[in-house]
């Protein structure tokens, strides 16, 4: 899943951007509202996180803007402010949730994961493809009664593949969900994952469509 950060508290931004990458995210930061509101209407995010005070364009303005569009990526309003008119202020916006600096990450965490279940809920939160079952929540993958362990990003790679089961997914498209816009490194990284997944899941599991990209098949 794919997350992006509009926080101009460099240092902050960056903490954040590690601690939810290490969770098997893939994170880009921007560091004001316009910018913000850019990335956000033109990039396929699963979530936001806002900060309100923000230069260019403050967090409420993006908020509302990206709710007139239609767009109705879960948003995580951050803010130094603590009055319960301020969070009503966001909350009117449009944003899901609201946390006051100085916070837990822990708690940032748990909000985050609770935003992207509760957006689940209009999908399938387990997805079965074949006999793997791959709990989007739980971020865990079974096939049949057997738990198969797979590394963060093994398993973002798995569920980009999974959630467009049957069909080619470009390196391209993989490349965008499970790393960050600023990755500049060898794209056949991707193949190195692949071919984790092939040995763990089974070689039949995904397929090379040569020159397009991959495919999971839904009866391997």
């Amino acid at each position: 899943m794919r997350l992006l950060i509009v926080e101009d508290e460099k240092r902050l931004a960056r903490s954040l951007a590690a601690g939810l990458t290490a969770e098997g995210y893939a994170v880009d930061v921007v560091h004001d509202g316009p910018e913000g509101l850019h990335r956000a209407s033109e990039g396929a995010y699963d979530l936001l996180v806002l900060d309100i005070m923000l230069p260019g364009m403050n967090g409420y303005r993006v908020c509302a803007a990206l709710r007139a569009a239609g767009n109705d990526v879960p948003i995580l309003m951050l803010t130094a402010k603590d009055g319960e008119y301020d969070e009503a202020e966001g909350l009117d916006t449009g944003a899901d949730d609201y946390l006051t600096k100085p916070f837990s990450y822990v708690v940032l965490v748990a909000r985050v994961k609770a935003l992207l279940r509760r957006r689940g809920r209009t999908a399938l939160p387990v997805l079965t493809v074949g006999p793997l079952s791959i709990d989007q929540g739980a971020r865990t993958v079974r096939r049949g009664d057997a738990e198969v362990p797979l590394t963060t990003k093994e398993f973002a790679v798995l569920e980009q593949l999974a959630l467009r089961a049957g069909d080619v997914v470009s390196k391209l498209d993989i490349l965008e969900h499970v790393w960050d816009f600023a990755y500049e490194g060898d794209p056949n990284i991707v193949e190195v994952y692949v071919s984790a997944l092939r040995r763990k899941l089974g070689a039949a599991t995904i397929q090379t469509v040569r020159g397009a990209g991959y495919r999971m098949v839904p009866g391997a």
